[in-house]
């Protein structure tokens, strides 16, 4: 079991981290806020048992996922892109109620005391648990993920592709 001061600590490195990565103008330094997400999220696995889930959170995601963003901004980035910016009044009133609502809640799980939340059938963390688990109960979700990142590399080779040639 986690101590509370340590999941509050990598629960708030990964929320900050990905409030960087919403708020951030430039996409590098989005690319870079969310790893910060990551590795804080990598923290609170690892505070849960679960060592496997944990590395592999920061080989896959941050290693190897991560660093295909970085390459994808590096080629895709146009000087427009640093000039982008929301001037509709009403996005920007949706995002801060949502931001609101959300430290509303968290404020509630904060202010109840006791022990932080914890998802009521979390995996153990081995290997063969998450294997289990990814191949019975997730196995869709796990497929559409694996379909969704095909994709997004084929999309990468095709915008690297146009801009070289």
């Amino acid at each position: 079991m986690i101590h509370p001061a340590l999941f509050y600590s990598f629960s708030a490195l990964t929320l900050l981290g990905a409030l960087g990565a919403v708020a951030a103008r430039h996409p590098m330094r989005a690319v870079l806020s969310l790893t910060v997400s990551l590795f804080g999220l990598s923290g609170l696995f690892v505070g849960l048992g679960a060592h496997f889930v944990a590395v592999i959170q920061i080989l896959l995601y941050a290693g190897a996922i991560l660093i295909l963003f970085l390459f994808v901004v590096m080629l895709v980035e146009s000087p427009e892109t640093e000039r982008m910016n929301i001037r509709n009044i009403w996005v920007k009133l949706l995002g801060i109620g949502f931001g609101a609502v959300l430290l509303r809640i968290l404020w509630r799980v904060i202010g109840a005391g006791g022990e932080p939340p914890i998802a009521p059938h979390a995996v153990e963390g081995t290997v063969e648990a998450v294997g289990r688990e990814l191949l019975t109960t997730y196995a869709l979700p796990f497929e559409a993920a694996s379909i969704l990142l095909l994709v997004g590399i084929v999309g990468a080779i095709v915008l690297a592709k146009r801009k070289v040639t």
